[in-house]
């Protein structure tokens, strides 16, 4: 009896808090939806419009730069709350149910989904009440944008403006501009330098490049020199001009009256005698206003610098989202098909914020927009990463940009292996493979042997093309499963 009244009571308070939750918390919910949409269609429309304008002012840019990660933040939050999976919604349909099993959510009307929806009602609310905040302060702000000039006439949309310029590096852009275009007092014999730092892929060389290419930089300088740690060969050196053009010549016939800027990309350890050698003579020879740039992934550098490095990390999950989302979507409204974005959500955060990967996943999905594909995709890429956690420990991409051996497989031949030996990138004069890296993963595309493959072609300087050297294997039958395959072959028989 004392059960049976228990379990009655349980009922009861199980189906008082549904209740509750479902007359109260869900119009309070959709009136924090409408009401954080506008602040963040609010914020959109400045950050936007900062885009295209020139600012150099520091402080303009450092708030403009919280208002931009607050937005980000915010479209991540209202996201993970709309693209939840819910279940008991197209039952029939494989791909849903597959997508189902795959996102591991917990039930509606679990505790802990009451729990998660309380949190992430917080959360809007936070996120709302900031950005609240910041745009009422940035009124002021929004009228200043308009006194700075323009970088494009043509309207953009997002997706193609994010396809063609640096996303989320402005900031990071300015302070290298200021750095090159601030002289110092005739007196000074100093030749500046300034370390750049960050780890493998994070843009460094795409940042340096981004600013050597404007105009102001080019009508500075006389000359823009480009070196690598494998040019410093005793007192030649190899210059890569332009980035491509190669010549050589010794740093003592540099010709005095030349105001010139040197970038020196470091793959590895650039010996401190060396570096001393290279830098006396460079500042015997440089027309006073001439800057060297070094980058690195090593913070060893950072002895090296005459002002503060700069160092450049990857994007938060927040800001990648967006990112993410805003390519893979394009001019279409992810809101209409949330099903979809559900997928892109699971699939960017497998990315591990890559910027290549990025761009090769988020093209492959525009180009195949079907929930079965997408599905697969996921699928698949949840599989490879399971695959080299247990076994490396470590995410594939970490492996492939230390040019380590890769077995990503093959999605439309399960039993076959496609093995990436190492990566490297070409000039936009070289010629590049036209068989893609998504063609060979993705797609039935096989070759015999070794072969190289086209992982990205970047569209903003330096231009780079990032090509992989890869083979397709047969995957190799274990003992268990050939054993489990002839028992199968004799039961049938």
């Amino acid at each position: 009896m004392e059960s049976f009244l228990s379990a009655i009571l349980g009922e009861l308070i199980s189906r008082s808090m549904n209740f509750i939750i479902n007359k109260w918390s869900k119009p309070l919910t959709l009136d924090m939806e409408e009401s954080i949409q506008g602040a963040l269609l609010q914020a959109q429309v400045i950050i936007e419009e900062a885009m295209g304008r020139h600012i150099t002012n520091q402080a303009m840019l450092l708030q403009l730069g919280m208002l931009r990660d607050a937005m980000h933040r915010g479209y991540y939050t209202l996201d993970a709350f709309r693209y939840q999976p819910h279940y008991g919604e197209d039952a029939n349909d494989p791909s849903a149910r597959r997508f189902l099993t795959l996102s591991k959510a917990p039930c509606a009307k679990d505790l802990y989904f009451t729990r998660r929806t309380v949190q992430f009602q917080e959360q809007l609310r936070e996120a709302h009440d900031k950005l609240r905040s910041m745009i009422v302060d940035m009124n002021q702000l929004a009228m200043f944008l308009m006194s700075y000039p323009r970088l494009y006439r043509q309207p953009y949309s997002m997706h193609i403006l994010l396809c063609n310029c640096m996303f989320g590096r402005q900031m990071e852009a300015q302070l290298v501009i200021s750095f090159l275009l601030h002289t110092k007092p005739h007196s000074s014999e100093e030749l500046e330098v300034l370390p750049v730092v960050g780890p493998l892929k994070v843009g460094k060389s795409t940042l340096i490049a981004h600013v050597c290419k404007g105009e102001r930089v080019r009508d500075y300088f006389s000359e823009i020199l480009w070196l690598h740690d494998c040019d410093f060969t005793d007192d030649e050196l190899s210059f890569r001009q332009g980035g491509a053009m190669k010549r050589q010549f010794f740093l003592s016939n540099f010709k005095k009256g030349k105001r010139l800027l040197v970038v020196i990309e470091l793959y590895g350890i650039l010996c401190e005698d060396r570096w001393n050698r290279f830098y006396r003579a460079s500042r015997r020879s440089f027309l006073s206003g001439s800057k060297i740039i070094v980058t690195s992934c090593s913070d060893k550098i950072v002895k090296f610098g005459t002002t503060p490095a700069l160092t450049l990390k990857h994007l938060s999950p927040e800001a990648y989202w967006y990112f993410f989302k805003t390519l893979t979507f394009g001019s279409t409204d992810p809101e209409m098909h949330p099903r979809f974005a559900q997928l892109a959500m699971e699939i960017a955060r497998l990315q591990i914020r890559s910027i290549n990967s990025a761009y090769v996943t988020s093209y492959l999905l525009r180009d195949n927009f079907s929930i079965h594909f997408w599905c697969k995709v996921l699928s698949f890429l949840r599989g490879v990463l399971q695959a080299h956690i247990s076994k490396f420990g470590v995410h594939p991409s970490d492996l492939l940009n230390k040019n380590n051996l890769v077995h990503l497989g093959r999605m439309a031949s399960p039993s076959e292996d496609l093995i990436i030996y190492h990566q490297y990138h070409r000039s936009p004069q070289e010629e590049v493979p036209e068989i893609r890296i998504q063609d060979v993963v993705y797609g039935s595309i096989k070759k015999q042997g070794k072969f190289e493959v086209l992982g990205w072609r970047s569209q903003i300087p330096p231009y780079y093309s990032y090509v992989y050297v890869c083979e397709i294997r047969e995957r190799k039958i274990t003992g268990a499963k050939r054993k489990h395959c002839v028992e199968d072959g004799a039961t049938s028989s």
